[in-house]
């Protein structure tokens, strides 16, 4: 079993006056994640990085972390990412 770590952007958009779920980029580093959320969310209405580990084999989530948030994103975000 090999954890493999992804750092990722999350964009947020407007679509029907709700926040909704844009574009994702994968970035190389926690700090690239970071710093591409915050250049993003001046001309989206909001992003999140988030660091997500899961098993390389089967692709199984191990954990998602959210590494930042900036502008608006939608009530229950981080909620939504434990899964249950």
């Amino acid at each position: 079993m090999t954890i493999k770590t992804t750092f990722l952007v999350q964009a947020f958009t407007i679509k029907r006056k709700r926040l909704v779920p844009g574009d994702r980029e994968v970035s190389p580093t926690e700090s690239g994640a970071l710093k591409k959320a915050e250049a993003m969310a001046s001309r989206m209405p909001g992003t999140a990085a988030l660091r997500i580990m899961a098993d390389d084999e089967t692709g199984e989530f191990e954990g998602v972390t959210i590494l930042g948030q900036f502008g608006e994103v939608p009530e229950g975000f981080a909620e939504s990412l434990q899964g249950d």
